[in-house]
Order: structure tokens, then C-alpha cells, then sequence
């Protein structure tokens, strides 16, 4: 396995934007990671669905394994969000693979503090997903100890390129309120240069963007707008 998040200097906490391969061109993946990797992009978001718990089938420990030495040797974190049924069969798997922050939805585990450790044990920073309507309660007994990273949906899970649900901002400002400070904030879906400033100023720190980046004809150039746009690093 390739280094993992011991040796790297990016903290889930940094206010950054982490370009998502789902929106990537496969024939030419590699390529375009390395290209946001020079723009300066430290995390690289990476969607895994099963066909169940969401619609679409995209990839798995394969496609991180591909990814992670190019990643790690640019001193980046793979932030794996995980939208399976039963993430817990999965977490060895994806951990091996060189991932270094796995992501399991509160919705698709009966066993979320059991999952949350697991990636934990597996040498891996532990993060929680919510879909749009969960409530941010249901992090409440695990924030405190068990978590790294929440990420809060901003769209429904399993498709690109969707709008930004807008009462959303009200939604990431309590999650970062229930949050202990050791925890970063992190939002999925929507993002753009216009969409980056709204979610900061709500409270979030990590922002993943897919079609805006990867559906560019400037990925590098769209990345820095909207980094730019985050104020972030």
C-alpha cells in the first residue's frame, strides 16, 4: 500500500477543495488527476457506489489503488466517500487499497460507531455522510470521539452535476455547531465558484467538486476559481 495520511501534511481541518474523479474522463484519469495535483489540489475525493444503496455502479479499491501513489507522492489524502450498503464489508478493502479518509453514510449502516472504528483501525481518518433529508442528530453520539470529518450532502447522493439545495447553508452552520473543533466540515455536491463562498461562510472547510472541475476545459484553471472563490488553500 502507498503511504497513507501519517506522511502527509494536509489536515481534514484545512479550509481546500477537493477535486471529485466521478466527473473525471476515464480514458485519461491519471492525466487529469496529476493535472488539478499541479494546480495544487491536496485531496482527492473518490466516489464509490454499489448499484443499491444509490442508482449509479462506479469503482472501487481498483481505481484507488491506481491513484495512490501519484496522490500520496504529491503529499495529497484520498478522501473515499462510500455511498454502498454495509460500508463495514468494504472498509479493509478500501483502506489497503491506500485510501486515507473513508466516508460511510449514517444511512446505509445499522453499526455506524462499529464502521467508524473500523476505518480507524484500518489506519484511516473516520468520516460520516449525511443525505440531504437526515437529520444532524444522528451524528450526535458518535462527533464527539469517533469522528474525523462529517461530510454534509448539499445534493442527493449518486448523480454529478446536480444544483445546490439551497437550505443547505442552514444545515452545514448546525452540523459545525455540533461538531467538535478537531473535526472538519466537509460538502458534497453543487460546488462551484459561486456555491464556494455561501458553504465557507456556513461553516464548511472541505469542498468537493466534481463537473465543475472535471467538466471543464480547464480543469486546473476551474480549480483554482474556485479555490479562489473558498479562500481556501
Amino acid at each position: 500500500m502507498a503511504s497513507g495520511p501519517a506522511s502527509s501534511p494536509v489536515r481534514l481541518t484545512d479550509r481546500r477543495v477537493a477535486p471529485s474523479i466521478l466527473s473525471a474522463d476515464f480514458a485519461r484519469l491519471g492525466a487529469q488527476v496529476q493535472e488539478v495535483l499541479d494546480a495544487g489540489a491536496r485531496v482527492i475525493h473518490v466516489d464509490v457506489m454499489d448499484g443499491h444503496f444509490v442508482a449509479p455502479i462506479t469503482f472501487g479499491a481498483v481505481i484507488v489503488s491506481a491513484l495512490a501513489d501519484v496522490v500520496h507522492d504529491a503529499g495529497g489524502l484520498i478522501d473515499v466517500h462510500m455511498m454502498v450498503e454495509r460500508p463495514e464489508r468494504h472498509v479493509s478493502d478500501i483502506a489497503s487499497a491506500g485510501a486515507d479518509s473513508i466516508t460511510v453514510h449514517v444511512e446505509a449502516t445499522a453499526h455506524l460507531h462499529y464502521t467508524l472504528g473500523a476505518i480507524r483501525h484500518a489506519g484511516c481518518r473516520a468520516s460520516a455522510a449525511l443525505c440531504p433529508a437526515t437529520p444532524i442528530e444522528t451524528l450526535a453520539d458518535v462527533a464527539p470521539e469517533m469522528l474525523d470529518l462529517a461530510l454534509c450532502m448539499t445534493v442527493n447522493p449518486g448523480w454529478g452535476a446536480q444544483t445546490f439545495i439551497g437550505h443547505s447553508l442552514d444545515k452545514i452552520a448546525r452540523l459545525r455547531a455540533l461538531l467538535p473543533d478537531h473535526a472538519g466540515l466537509e460538502v458534497d455536491g453543487g460546488i462551484h465558484d459561486e456555491t464556494a463562498g455561501p458553504v465557507v461562510r456556513a461553516g464548511a472547510n472541505l469542498l468537493v467538486t466534481g463537473s465543475a472541475v472535471f467538466g471543464s476545459d480547464d480543469p486546473a484553471g476551474a480549480y483554482r476559481a474556485i479555490v479562489e472563490a473558498a479562500g481556501a488553500v
